[in-house]
């Protein structure tokens, strides 16, 4: 099941995706995601989904995102693969939706595109055993680390870089039942494709990951993981469309303007 967020005479609203229509319910995201049957919501109207403004699936109190998560990404630069995860935070600042433009800042002089399978946590997770992991896992969708290059390679840490508002495109929807394990990941630039890989090449997996990071902090509802991006990151431009696919979730597209 396809969900997805709208906006409707300036309210956010959730929806059923169908085919090319979206069928309106009366609840929100999160009690969507950890309904047992979402039959028992009540269906409010169909919209055409190509009328509708598409807001951001889900509004994360942070985005935990993942580094070198990828064996050929990191067969391409040449590194060891890590022991355990290499994690870093994104602010809720940074998310927008399907079809929003990313800002280019004037401070930067390379900003990448990384295309990430994005988990979506949908009950408060602490200290989570991997067996478990699912029970906290709501759902998938697409997420865009963009990442202002210059500045992580200036700084010795990396909140700058990844923290600029609008860099973490998220969308268009989230996917209830896919099996995150084996999904064809790939990005296009300009329709030239960039990125093509498929998460059975991660390094650390879905639950594995739930592990790891719900033992450092406590993940709340709506959060997301975005779980590190394969290889052939690089550079966009003012001006560039950027569109990330993800097997069985869905296209997330953006495009690039100035400040």
């Amino acid at each position: 099941m396809k969900l997805m967020g709208f906006e409707s005479k300036g309210t956010e609203k959730v929806g059923i995706v169908s085919d090319e229509e979206l069928i309106e319910i009366d609840c929100s995201m999160i009690q969507a995601l950890n309904c047992q049957d979402i039959n028992t919501i009540k269906r409010v109207k169909t919209h055409d989904i190509s009328e509708l403004e598409i807001k951001p699936p889900i509004r994360p109190s942070k985005i935990v995102c993942v580094g070198l998560n990828y064996q050929d990404h990191a067969k391409e630069l040449d590194m060891e693969l890590p022991t355990e995860p290499i994690i870093f935070i994104k602010p809720s600042t940074t998310v927008i939706g399907h079809l929003d433009p990313i800002i280019y800042p004037k401070t930067s002089t390379q900003v990448d595109y990384e295309s990430e399978l994005g988990i979506v946590i949908s009950k408060e997770a602490h200290r989570v055993n991997r067996k478990n992991a699912q029970e906290f896992i709501g759902g998938f969708t697409v997420v865009n680390d963009v990442t202002a290059r210059d500045k992580q390679r200036k700084d010795v840490q990396w909140t700058r870089a990844k923290s600029f508002d609008t860099f973490a495109p998220i969308g268009p929807c989230i996917e209830t039942e896919v099996d995150p394990m084996n999904l064809n990941i790939s990005l296009k630039l300009n329709n030239e494709i960039k990125q093509n890989s498929n998460t059975k090449n991660m390094i650390f997996n879905v639950n594995e990951l739930v592990e790891f990071i719900s033992s450092i902090m406590t993940l709340l509802p709506g959060d997301i993981i975005s779980t590190g991006t394969p290889p052939g990151v690089g550079p966009m431009h003012i001006g560039d469309t950027v569109e990330i696919e993800i097997e069985g979730i869905g296209t997330l597209k953006n495009y690039l303007k100035s400040e």
